[in-house]
């Protein structure tokens, strides 16, 4: 199956349009009898040549402005009458609509199940369907508020609901009857040229298994995100964040990055998050080790994973292959005191682990004795990570953790919960892992260069700017992932290090009018400049009707 979404420019003359697929086609030019556009781009305004007029315009949420047409435009597009005589701003627009936001949330419910974070989504969409610049308008000035209502967690619902929700077709569907057929069936979308596409079976949504066509609601959350962040979806995005998280968990104990590699590490889960999660995290060790083979071999050294059978040692029977590289060795399992399937607590209680991570989708695994255990941590500022979503299937909430293992630890999680109240003006932090920091800075960044692949370098390079983004005195507090309301600064500095390593790498191929000589004689804050000058900004553009 597959999403398609389209976005605007403010400078064109014509209707590029940001595609997303279950199968998402990226930022791509419009075939759809009108001339091409490109949303990334920034230039002084100019108008766009559209060949629509009257209540088709009105109608068109790529062109529609409401009542923010100005009059010289409703003259032109025929369009007088057929609007309030009042002509508004942008802002006015916006704030009319936050107004009615708030008013509507609780009428907007569809019965006693339907959540109040449900109804903000449906009035949320509602406008994406008639007015998607507005729509982003509102999403990047309020990005904090509704990151978790157009993504986690309450795309979870979404998804679990997506066929109730459905009101307009928003991507493309392939299914097994149509093999031999998809080929074809790629050019039904309206447009010629396509910079990039996501692809995925939906057979694994957050924590809630496979929903079918159902699962199209999170590439279109993810992409609004993006969008609102001026990127592309590109992959493994839970564990580049993961690491980041790791790294800024090192910087709270008051240790160099570099140090990462010194960290003992107990995962619980192995299934593709898990699983995701540990080869990228041993890479990432590795290269502070040296980048050799025998350098990854150390570094899988440092984790102990543990699924559903307990602890994966090489004594277990049909081990998955891919867990097979960090099964412990078992002549070592007499001096650590532990077993084949040692349950999570007792390998907690004998590793004395640095970090806790959760990727189990099984909510409430840290129990209070696993959480005890960690007590016992040769580390002095653990760290927990209760990464599985959706908040149901949670590991454990920030207070559990902070209320069970110290004031100490360093807290993070998939899903949001709240900061918790330790008393005498002591706040414990509670960090969201959410890969909206890093997917939209990664794919931009990857656009930027003109890279044919994702390096794992470019994975790592991102991670540790990320990590970088929270100063000494925030990490000392326990933050460790920034507010969401920077998202587009922390965007531009992620893509420009993306662009900085695929140049280090030799990848960098350009794109558009900047060939990869250009890109590599930028330096840090040349790349910066030429980053930020491809993000996408949206703004109403002037429109000029002419006739076919």
């Amino acid at each position: 199956m597959a999403q398609l979404i389209r976005t605007r420019s403010n400078f064109s003359t014509a209707t590029g349009r940001l595609q997303t697929w279950l199968l998402l086609p990226l930022f791509t030019d419009d075939a759809a009898g009108r001339i091409s556009r490109r949303p990334m781009m920034t230039e002084a305004a100019r108008p766009t040549i559209v060949h629509k007029r009257g209540l088709d315009i009105l109608h068109d949420p790529w062109f529609n402005k409401g009542t923010a047409f100005s009059m010289t435009e409703r003259d032109r597009l025929d369009l007088r009458g057929l609007l309030p005589p009042n002509v508004m701003t942008w802002k006015q627009q916006i704030d009319r609509f936050m107004v009615d936001l708030k008013r509507l949330e609780e009428h907007a419910k569809d019965g006693p199940s339907d959540t109040t974070a449900l109804a903000k989504w449906r009035i949320l969409n509602r406008l994406h369907d008639r007015n998607e610049t507005m729509y982003y308008k509102v999403l990047i000035e309020n990005i904090a508020e509704y990151a978790p209502i157009v993504y986690t967690p309450t795309v979870g619902m979404v998804c679990q609901n997506y066929s109730g929700l459905f009101r307009r077709p928003r991507g493309m569907y392939f299914s097994t009857a149509d093999r031999g057929e998809m080929m074809s069936m790629v050019y039904n979308w309206p447009a010629e040229q396509v910079d990039m596409i996501v692809v995925t079976d939906g057979s694994r949504i957050l924590g809630l298994g496979d929903l079918g066509v159902q699962g199209i609601g999170i590439a279109i959350g993810k992409l609004d995100l993006y969008v609102a962040a001026a990127g592309i979806n590109p992959q493994r995005g839970t564990a580049g964040v993961a690491i980041a998280g790791l790294l800024g968990a090192v910087r709270a104990q008051g240790r160099p990055i570099s140090d990462f590699a010194k960290q003992k590490i107990v995962v619980a889960g192995a299934g593709s998050a898990g699983i995701g999660v540990l080869n990228a995290a041993s890479k990432a060790m590795a290269r502070f080790l040296g980048g050799t083979e025998s350098a990854l071999e150390r570094a899988r050294y440092q984790f102990w994973v543990v699924d559903a059978m307990g602890l994966v040692t090489e004594a277990r029977n049909d081990i998955d292959v891919d867990v097979a590289p960090f099964a412990r060795k078992v002549e070592e399992l007499g001096s650590q005191d532990l077993r084949e399937g040692s349950n999570l607590a007792e390998v907690v209680r004998k590793v004395r682990p640095d970090v806790l991570i959760g990727l189990s989708a099984v909510g409430g695994l840290f129990t209070k004795e696993v959480l005890e255990a960690l007590k016992e941590s040769t580390c002095a500022r653990p760290a927990v990570f209760a990464m599985s979503n959706p908040t149901n299937n949670a590991e454990c909430t920030a207070e559990q953790a902070f209320n069970t293992v110290g004031h100490h630890i360093v807290f993070a999680s998939g899903s949001p919960f709240p900061d918790v109240d330790l008393g005498n003006g002591q706040i414990g932090h509670s960090n969201q892992g959410n890969n909206m920091y890093l997917f939209p800075g990664i794919g931009l960044g990857t656009l930027i260069s003109g890279a044919r692949l994702i390096s794992d370098g470019m994975l790592q390079a991102a991670a540790e700017c990320l990590a970088e983004c929270m100063t000494q005195e925030e990490v000392q507090r326990g933050i460790i992932y920034p507010s969401t309301s920077r998202i587009r600064e922390i965007t531009m500095e992620v893509a420009a290090s993306v662009v900085k390593e695929a140049v280090a790498e030799d990848l960098v191929e350009g794109y558009r009018e900047t060939d990869a000589r250009e890109l590599r004689r930028m330096s840090k804050e040349e790349t910066l400049e030429h980053v930020e000058k491809h993000m996408w900004v949206p703004n109403y553009a002037a429109l000029v009707y002419h006739k076919q």
